[in-house]
């Protein structure tokens, strides 16, 4: 009776199960990497944590932010990928999180008169480890999963990442209401310290997860590959060797190209037109506005007229809605596609933005408390528009359109694309709105408008194509292109016999 239920859709398949197992335990890396970020805007607005930095001034908040990205720029550029590719997916997540780990204790730790040194350079550490979760979960989910809902399974990397986010508004919270000597004194160092309980979870669970196939192929084992692929989908049937055999071809095509350099990202057409817009997409994705919102958050509620206490506590619903609003993501993503999701959250993000950029400068000092209620509401709004588009994207983007040995180095200089946007969002912010006030939502208001025609005119759907057939968006001719996705859109699945590319897959 189970297996009928199971061959008419009404019940998952056992390597479903797994699958979704599998990559939610992956989303325990996440969840470190959402939480180590998350943790700063509640520490920023803790008074021990202000008197332990002698009551720091924007620009030095802006320092402590925009530092840790200057880390995750250096990591996927000069660590996370050769880390990745040496270790494999799963291991080089492990090393992320433990090097996190290092980095937090240093914060934590933080002491004056040298805690803003100590403060930068655990920032920094951070940023180091965290760069390598965040490249190396998105690429295990998607090396992983099957075509057809490859979406799903790598936005789970954006839930567990949002999961964190919101553990640290309510940790911050519970904190806020320790109000004893004690309590103002090392409550946001306790708040730092619970990334630690995910964290050795995750690292103790590691070995007893299968390594990807891919990369099992493109280092030669092609035995555990086969064994990997079939623990991960429960089977050893036809269906299972077919795609073992289709990593090979794909994997050996790539092979002489890879042997290289890494400049071949940039000569060569195909792979340069891959990695402009996963790039370009990374930094759109931090220049929309989120950076901001994930550290200032607190502080833009205070702004709002609202107690610290409240605002955390608001902070804590709106982050946690996020992940409900991520899951949506995770049903809307595979049904309408990359594209158009993107677009539709964009919309949203615009809207927020915009309200809360001229309703300050219309009724300014929280004189109307409805105009104040309506920036407050359609923060709601923007959380999630972003939820179901540019948070999640980058990541399911980048880590499909990459051929596999290409893949960790491709993810992650495009990623670093993002360091460079959350550099220059996370300065702009607090200087911003010292300055201007809520015009400083007008400036990202005007990203998003220019990002949301970028991506109108610049970027092809990827939904439902295999990873090895990627080749025809960038680098077949026209024909193949269109023929693909007229295919793709009429029946949901790409045929295989359009797609084939008539030109090199290199």
């Amino acid at each position: 009776m189970g297996q009928q239920l199971v061959t008419k859709g009404l019940l998952p398949s056992r390597g479903t199960l797994r699958l979704t197992g599998i990559c939610m335990f992956f989303a325990l890396a996440a969840l470190v990497w959402g939480y180590n970020i998350g943790i700063m805007a509640i520490i920023y607005v803790h008074p021990g944590f202000k008197a332990e930095l002698n009551q720091p001034s924007a620009s030095k908040k802006g320092l402590i932010t925009a530092i840790y990205y200057l880390g995750t720029w250096t990591s996927y550029n000069f660590i996370a990928h050769p880390t990745i590719d040496r270790l494999g997916r799963r291991y080089a997540a492990g090393a992320g999180v433990f090097v996190t780990c290092i980095g937090a204790a240093l914060q934590a730790g933080a002491k004056a008169p040298g805690a803003l040194a100590m403060m930068i350079i655990g920032r920094i550490i951070c940023g180091l480890g965290l760069a390598v979760v965040s490249s190396s979960v998105p690429m295990y989910q998607s090396e992983i999963s099957p075509a057809k809902h490859r979406g799903r399974f790598v936005v789970l990397n954006h839930v567990g990442m949002i999961a964190g986010l919101a553990g640290a508004f309510w940790v911050g919270y519970g904190m806020s209401h320790w109000e004893t000597p004690r309590g103002n004194s090392v409550g946001w160092r306790v708040a730092v310290c619970v990334q630690y309980i995910p964290a050795v979870i995750f690292l103790v669970g590691l070995p007893f997860c299968p390594e990807t196939p891919r990369w099992l192929i493109q280092k030669g084992r092609i035995e555990e590959a086969r064994a990997s692929l079939e623990l991960i989908r429960a089977d050893n049937g036809p269906l299972v060797k077919n795609e073992i055999d289709e990593i090979i071809v794909d994997t050996e095509a790539h092979r002489v190209a890879t042997s290289q350099s890494i400049t071949v990202l940039f000569t060569n057409r195909p792979m340069f037109n891959r990695l402009w817009r996963t790039a370009l997409l990374h930094f759109m994705a931090q220049m929309c506005g989120n950076t901001a919102m994930k550290y200032y958050l607190p502080t833009i509620f205070m702004s709002l007229g609202l107690s610290h206490k409240i605002s955390l506590m608001i902070g804590g619903i709106e982050t946690t809605l996020k992940i409900g609003c991520t899951i949506i993501d995770m049903l809307l993503i595979d049904k309408f596609g990359r594209r158009l999701t993107l677009l539709g959250g964009i919309m949203l993000m615009i809207l927020a933005l915009l309200l809360n950029g001229v309703l300050p400068l219309a009724y300014p000092d929280n004189v109307n408390a409805a105009a104040d209620w309506t920036c407050i509401i359609f923060i709601f709004f923007y959380t999630f528009g972003y939820s179901v588009s540019l948070g999640p994207a980058p990541w399911v983007y980048g880590a499909e359109i990459f051929p596999t040995n290409f893949r960790a180095r491709g993810l992650n200089i495009a990623a670093s694309g993002g360091a460079i946007g959350s550099i220059i969002a996370s300065q702009t912010w607090p200087v911003g709105m010292d300055n201007i006030g809520s015009k400083t939502y007008l400036i990202f208001f005007c990203f998003n408008v220019v990002t949301f025609v970028i991506i109108l005119f610049f970027y092809p759907e990827t939904k439902r194509r295999p990873l090895e057939d990627m080749d025809v968006l960038f680098g077949g001719n026209v024909r193949d292109r269109h023929d693909a996705e007229r295919a793709s859109d009429e029946h949901g699945e790409v045929d295989e016999q359009v797609v084939q590319p008539k030109t090199s897959r290199t």
